[in-house]
């Protein structure tokens, strides 16, 4: 059996807006017509009274299945306003040099537009026997024809083609000049593809030298430099030179094409010429052609001079990811000006390789103040491990920006060694900044290694500094299990109230944190219910409920048992969603009656619509009558002020059974 498919497409002959279906035949091959039988097929249509849109589909298809044999029956065609264009698109596909003669002969018999058809077409198949016939077209009166004739002598190439086009190309009318040149453009485009270069500069220089339009001037200037290779490095200078900013454009282009060291050295040179807004861009050029003989240039620049070609330089440096360069960043990195010493530093961080590491490490001992200070920030960002144990000796440095960054790059860097460390010289600093950016670094380091830093960290929250118990406690909470949350518990009745505090927001955040550590459970729920403070009490309510929520190990019907035990506890309007968020991961009957309730409340009544719309559709509602859900979803449609959920409250309606 075989299966068709149908796309259908407009056919546009003159006077006709034609519609086809295409019937696709997903047969098996051995059910396929051959492409002979095809083609034989075809070529009856062509030879009959079929009308033109008929006719026209057929040559399309005769474009996948035409041979030689189909060109008899084309080749009339090309005589027929409405026709000669879908002929054309059968012979330029098939590959006979019939096919070609066909259209050599059109040639002598169409006019016009017919005329620059054929002439289009014979320039796609590049029949290099059609040349003779087209040179004297390019003297013809009708300008288009001579226009198609000039580019179908280009697309041929050759020596007859590019003779013929050259010299037309002094002589010819303003109005196809243009296509004149881009004849011998495209010639010698296949000059130098065929590796034949001294003809391919030599047509690229009489465009050059013609009188053509600037588009096709400067086609041929980058034709004649990239033809050239070095020899062409005086023309692109010249270019490069130019007060006038297309040639400029055009020398920054192929600057970048033309290849060789010799090129280099000479776009470095004529960095230091030019005026500062084209440094920039010969800086540009440089980082582009990735040539380390640039770097001395593109180093100088980065050092000295107009900002904007400094950032240029410094930017440059950065793509071109060479060691060479750390000194003159680093230079850069300590320098006053804040954009330029931000770029260096920015440089310098994403430098590639560990020889870059070296340079830095080897840098930074004999370093002092500022330049020591970026080293040691440098470190961190490139997560120089190796240069933990330089960095260690200047956690505790007389310079604050040196100690600061020292402490920074150890909390990128650092594991539990380092978290030992920085613990013993936060209990020997009494400076709040330095305490605050300890702290970070040991958040850092506990997030990583988790429970191997506990024996560093415990001891903190047993501190007889109240400052120190409180940083012990924001440390544990990056740690998390079981003795991390003892301590933190045990917190609570610190005898500093801060401290106190200070342990109940960290435990009301607990479950969110650490959703596997369940014992946070039985504490929380005393807090809730006992705690010294009514903040306490709400903060452990929270944190009670969002435990309820996140507890994958609770039944549903354990969740609802808990917060029905809860409701005389959840009297504001943050605890009630709270309260609707944990419901709504529990679908039961139980669930959707305490939803009921809290919808009751104006203030949170449209979340817990929205709830009881998710619980009442679901099908596999636990212990929820058929009666329950539909009281429950008819309240919801008449209360809601929602269009949305009024919306699926009825679609839910509907689906209960």
């Amino acid at each position: 059996m075989k299966l068709m498919t149908h796309s259908f497409t407009k056919l546009v002959v003159p006077g006709l807006v034609i519609a086809v279906s295409l019937a696709v035949s997903q047969a098996p091959a051995a059910d396929a017509e051959s492409s002979q039988e095809k083609q034989r097929k075809l070529i009856s249509v062509l030879q009959s009274d079929a009308p033109p849109q008929d006719k026209a589909i057929t040559c399309k298809k005769l474009a996948i299945y035409g041979t030689q044999e189909a060109v008899p029956a084309l080749a009339p065609l090309l005589m027929d306003p409405e026709l000669a264009s879908w002929a054309r698109t059968a012979l330029e596909a098939i590959p006979d040099p019939v096919a070609g003669a066909a259209l050599r002969e059109a040639m002598g018999k169409v006019q016009g537009r017919l005329l620059v058809g054929v002439i289009n077409s014979i320039g796609v198949r590049r029949d290099a026997q059609a040349v003779s016939s087209l040179v004297p077209k390019l003297q013809d009166g009708d300008a288009e024809v001579a226009a198609a004739a000039a580019a179908a002598l280009g697309n041929i190439g050759g020596e007859p083609a590019a003779q013929a086009l050259q010299q037309s190309l002094a002589r010819a009318p303003a109005g196809i000049r243009a296509e004149v040149a881009e004849g011998c453009i495209r010639c010698a485009e296949r000059f130098l593809a065929e590796g034949k270069a001294a003809e391919a500069v030599q047509l690229y220089d009489s465009v050059r030298q013609a009188n053509v339009p600037k588009q096709k001037l400067l086609e041929a200037i980058r034709g004649a430099i990239l033809a050239r290779q070095s020899a062409g490095l005086p023309l692109l200078l010249e270019q490069l030179k130019s007060a006038d900013k297309a040639r400029f454009g055009i020398g920054l282009r192929v600057a970048r094409e033309l290849p060789g060291r010799q090129v280099t050295e000479a776009l470095a040179a004529e960095v230091e010429r030019a005026d500062p807004d084209r440094q920039t861009s010969l800086i540009l050029v440089l980082a582009d052609r990735a040539d380390a003989a640039a770097l001395p240039t593109i180093q100088k620049a980065a050092r000295s001079g107009p900002k904007k070609t400094r950032l240029a330089a410094i930017g440059a440096l950065d793509r071109m990811a060479n060691g060479s360069s750390v000194p003159v960043l680093l230079e850069i990195a300590v320098e006053d000006d804040a954009e330029l010493a931000k770029a260096g530093r920015s440089a310098l961080a994403r430098l590639p390789g560990k020889e870059v590491d070296a340079r830095l490490l080897a840098s930074l001992s004999p370093a002092a103040g500022k330049l020591r200070q970026v080293l040691l920030e440098l470190a961190g960002q490139r997560h120089m491990v190796e240069a933990l144990p330089t960095v260690a000796r200047y956690a505790d440095d007389a310079d604050a920006g040196v100690r600061s960054a020292a402490i920074g790059a150890l909390g990128s860097l650092g594991e539990e060694k380092q978290a030992a460390d920085l613990v013993k010289l936060l209990e020997k600093t009494q400076s709040s900044q330095d305490r605050e950016e300890i702290e970070k670094a040991l958040l850092a380091i506990a997030g990583r290694r988790g429970t191997a830093c506990l024996p560093y960290l415990l001891p903190l929250t047993r501190s007889g500094d109240s400052g120190l118990r409180t940083i012990g406690l924001h440390t544990l909470s990056s740690v998390g299990g079981g003795a991390a949350l003892a301590a933190v518990v045990s917190a609570v009745n610190d005898k500093d109230e801060a401290v106190q505090d200070e342990a109940v927001r960290t435990l009301s955040t607990w479950a969110g944190n650490w959703p596997e550590d369940t014992g946070v459970a039985e504490p929380l729920l005393t807090l809730a219910k006992s705690g010294k403070k009514t903040s306490h009490q709400v903060l452990g309510l929270r944190g009670y409920l969002e435990y309820v929520q996140g507890d994958k190990k609770l039944q549903d019907e354990q969740k609802v048992a808990r917060i029905k035990d809860l409701l005389p506890l959840i009297k504001r309007s943050e605890e009630k969603r709270l309260a609707i968020a944990a419901l709504s991961t529990a679908p039961t009957g139980g669930s959707l009656e305490l939803l009921m309730t809290f919808a009751a409340d104006s203030a949170i009544a449209e979340e817990a619509y929205l709830a009881i719309v998710s619980t009442a559709g679901k099908s596999d509602l636990k212990g929820g009558s058929k009666e329950l859900r539909q009281t429950s979803l008819q309240t919801v449609v008449e209360k809601t002020k929602v269009d949305r959920t009024r919306r699926r409250a009825t679609e839910a309606l509907k689906n209960i059974r």
